[in-house]
């Protein structure tokens, strides 16, 4: 696929209304999008289009982006919307189903090491899959993978095409914390500490289990790289700026999605208790919802959005949205703003409900922009500012 090169396109709106937006294009004459929320004038600019099924943005010191396409490959993109071809050096990936080149991030110390994380969906003995996260080194032009090996491997491994979580973040230890999901068809090894199913690991950058995980603490059942459990299928997850704490958002069955503070040890329920029900119409564990040591979300969504990318905002450009929280939706075609009073949720706002995107991943960009990827077979990378920006 050729590169791409900025595109906008647009609707004047009131309010979060949008008129119908004509098709993208790969190469078109430029023109913007402009949303007034109710908190926040607001532009949204096409930067790149032509994107297979976008799943995690990660962003450079140079200012260009690297983007995973679920397909398998890792494209880079420059801040003038060109898309580059796919980087050599990848990991082999197994793209079926919900499966493929999912999660990305950067080593902390990325100026030194030039490290990029990747978390995929990998291919094991038998027809038996996981989750894995492959370390490679970006070559110093940018335009390929070197080094790269397989780090960690989500265990057990079993034949299934969905749940595979995959966002990975770095915490302030330069730890990786990596969810994984419970493969869709184990839920019943979700309350297991000792397996990877349905968990936060967090590991070092060569994928031994980190120091000061809960197993290190006592917790000897505990397998050594979990951190915590029951979490069905996180697909957004990001580290609170004052805290330092992961929050992620996870998906239930039908309904019950949420958004978790987590902590190491803590134990988020599934499948014990759910805010939602089965696909089938059936209760989950005979419809309890809460039981005494199972953490609460601090908000869920019911009937599901389909909660995916978790940012937090801190930045000057948007003024009006310093301090919230923004996740991604996939059934919900939306982007949610979340306004915080420290771990309580005490507003939502739901935005860009008229563009009709499914929202894969969303971040907040160093140049103060929103940046979002939209989840389709002609994706795109999206920066949310105010008009005049």
């Amino acid at each position: 696929m050729s590169g791409t090169r900025l595109h906008r396109r647009a609707v004047l709106a009131s309010g979060l209304a949008a008129a119908a937006v004509a098709s993208v294009t790969r190469r078109a004459s430029a023109r913007t999008v402009r949303a007034d929320a109710p908190d926040q004038p607001l532009a949204v600019t096409t930067v790149a289009t032509g994107l297979e099924n976008p799943w995690g943005l990660a962003f450079l010191p140079d200012g260009s982006m690297l983007v995973t396409e679920r397909p398998g490959r890792l494209r880079r993109v420059m801040p003038d919307g060109e898309v580059s071809k796919p980087l050599e050096g990848g990991p082999r990936v197994l793209a079926r189903g919900q499966g493929g080149l999912l999660g990305i991030a950067l080593d902390r110390d990325f100026a030194r090491t030039r490290h990029v994380f990747l978390s995929f969906a990998e291919a094991r003995e038998g027809s038996t899959n996981g989750t894995s996260v492959f370390r490679a080194r970006l070559s110093a032009a940018g335009d390929g993978l070197e080094g790269g090996r397989v780090i960690w491997r989500q265990q057990p491994a079993f034949a299934s095409s969905n749940h595979f979580g995959s966002r990975i973040v770095v915490d302030r230890s330069g730890h990786l914390l990596v969810t994984t999901g419970d493969r869709f068809s184990q839920m019943d090894l979700s309350q297991d500490p000792s397996n990877a199913i349905a968990k936060v690991v967090r590991i070092t950058t060569n994928g031994e289990p980190a120091p000061g995980n809960p197993r290190a603490d006592g917790r000897g059942d505990w397998a050594p790289e979990v951190w915590a459990i029951g979490l069905r299928n996180v697909q957004g997850a990001a580290l609170h700026p004052e805290s330092g704490l992961l929050w992620v958002s996870n998906h239930g069955p039908r309904g019950g999605d949420g958004l978790y503070a987590v902590r190491p040890g803590e134990n988020y329920g599934w499948p014990l208790i759910s805010w939602g029900t089965h696909y089938d119409g059936r209760p989950v564990n005979g419809g309890l919802r809460e039981r005494q040591g199972l953490v609460q979300p601090l908000v869920h969504w019911t009937p599901s959005i389909a909660p995916s990318g978790l940012t937090f905002y801190t930045g000057d450009l948007l003024p009006a949205w310093k301090g919230s929280a923004f996740s991604g939706a996939l059934a919900g075609r939306m982007l949610v703003r979340l306004v915080l009073e420290g771990e309580r949720v005490v507003r939502q706002e739901r935005l860009l409900t008229d563009l009709g995107h499914r929202f894969r991943d969303v971040q907040a960009g160093p140049d103060g922009a929103l940046w979002a990827l939209t989840d389709a077979r002609d994706g795109a990378l999206l920066r949310l500012a105010p008009p005049a920006a």
